[in-house]
């Protein structure tokens, strides 16, 4: 294990989350408000934590898939941490447990709350909220991989132990040029929804706090009833957002370059839309009498169907009051999650599709033993490894949510409640059903449930390896 290089990196990290929180420090000089001064100690001492850190002179430049799954393990723990600090100086969140809750939900996308009142935080802190989703959407280590290659030629270990799904796929030869140009289309994305948004009246603090939410497909509103009480326009807007960045920003190279007929043949990107297509339906004809017309039926359904299969979390309704047919399609959208390589989290869509390949392989080894069938995706053969990690990680997901439920099941919430909410946290959706629903929060839960809250929205939002292998008493050990 390269030790220094790997705390160097986090000191690279620490100064970045101090940058980052110069910017809701600015919203509270514009709004004069007392409660940004919170975040000058905060900056000090991640600048006080990572500076020495920086300064650290490794040996060598060695850098493997380990060092880069501890190295993303402990940066994610670390910002959340750190990131808490302006809450709780501010004391506009007393109990540092929830401040941490609060954050980790933030970076990580997930968009769970411990807030009964949201509209009672200053505008500083709602920007801090709101913001700490875009940083967390693409992740904090890409964009440092964007500004300031660190690691020689091994980036990549970086990228992968932080991007979405089962395979990470470089569009351009270098790790730093793949980084800054899905960061320029992270960004073009965002600020074209901001003007959507600024088009349909929204007020300018308003639209960057939902643009920047959206693009992270985190889901923290402003407001406490979510999105309810914006105009259909605005929704329809945050709606059609939400689906884009659940898609793989691969894909909107492939768009740029004119390359459509590679983006239409996209095996995860068509089962994706047809997933979003049926769920649309199934539901609106479910929900229909609910609503005073059909087409205020669709516009709620595709709301709350992109909202859940981006594992955004915004709502327009409280889709808890929907009948039982409803709610189950959403909890399926909920573990199936965005495509690879999307902010969305969930167990994502390129995964569901290996997962079925390899069922109809065993199906068809069954019917005729003596047969070879190879697993392809998008004209590609799939190695046999792929779908071992893909198998391990169901295995894992499966632990995981396990435990995390029978731990949180002290709390004496009902069954519906503890199931969703753990779901909605490891697969950073955010509101589940029940006390946990879209118009509920989390603030019941004991300290020690929303500890494994807290750790569920990390592993969900780094799919689960780096923080169980920096769990593992054998990735310490000295080559």
């Amino acid at each position: 294990m390269n030790t220094k290089l790997v705390f160097k990196l986090n000191g690279y990290i620490l100064l970045f989350d101090a940058i980052a929180m110069l910017l809701p420090g600015i919203v509270a000089l514009i709004y004069g408000e007392s409660s940004g001064y919170a975040f000058i100690p905060a900056i000090l001492i991640s600048l006080i934590m990572g500076i020495p850190l920086i300064l650290l002179k490794p040996k060598n430049k060695a850098f493997f898939a380990r060092e880069g799954l501890v190295t993303v393990a402990i940066a994610w723990i670390m910002m959340s941490i750190v990131g808490a600090l302006p809450f709780f100086f501010s004391k506009e969140i007393p109990n540092f447990v929830d401040c941490i809750f609060e954050t980790a939900s933030g970076f990580t996308t997930t968009g769970a709350t411990i807030l009964n009142n949201v509209e009672a935080l200053s505008n500083c802190m709602l920007f801090w909220r709101s913001f700490t989703h875009w940083i967390g959407g693409m992740g904090v280590l890409m964009f440092v991989m964007a500004i300031a290659p660190l690691a020689g030629g091994n980036n990549m270990q970086l990228i992968r132990a932080e991007s979405s799904g089962p395979q990470v796929e470089k569009i351009l030869p270098k790790a730093s040029l793949n980084s800054m140009l899905l960061y320029g289309l992270y960004i073009g994305l965002t600020v074209l929804q901001f003007v959507f948004l600024l088009f349909g009246g929204m007020p300018v603090f308003d639209a960057i706090t939902t643009a920047v939410a959206t693009a992270g497909t985190g889901g923290f509103g402003i407001k406490n009833t979510s999105l309810a009480g914006y105009s259909p326009y605005i929704q329809g807007v945050v709606t059609v957002f939400m689906i884009l960045f659940a898609v793989n920003f691969n894909m909107y190279f492939l768009i740029v370059a004119r390359r459509f007929k590679t983006v239409f043949k996209n095996q995860e990107l068509r089962l994706f839309f047809t997933i979003v297509f049926v769920a649309i339906v199934l539901i609106t004809l479910n929900i229909s009498g609910m609503f005073d017309s059909i087409l205020s039926a669709l516009h709620h359904a595709a709301f709350t169907v992109a909202s859940i299969i981006s594992t955004t979390g915004f709502a327009t309704v409280d889709f808890n009051l929907w009948p039982e047919f409803s709610k189950i399609i959403l909890v399926i959208l909920m573990f199936i999650g965005g495509c690879a390589g999307s902010t969305g989290g969930g167990i994502k869509v390129s995964r569901i599709l290996i997962l079925l390949k390899a069922l109809k392989r065993e199906f068809v080894s069954m019917i005729h033993p003596k047969s070879v069938k190879t697993i392809t995706i998008n004209g590609r053969k799939l190695d046999d490894e792929s779908v071992r990690r893909v198998y391990a990680y169901i295995i894992c997901f499966v632990a995981v949510f396990f435990v995390s439920l029978l731990i949180v099941s002290l709390d004496k919430f009902n069954f519906e409640t503890n199931v969703t909410a753990i779901v909605a946290t490891l697969n950073n959706i955010g509101p589940g059903f029940a006390t946990v629903g879209p118009m509920g929060n989390f603030a019941d839960f004991s300290i020690l449930s929303k500890i494994v809250l807290t750790i569920n929205m990390i592993c969900g939002r780094l799919e689960l390896f780096p923080i169980l292998i920096l769990l593992m008493p054998h990735t310490w050990k000295r080559n």
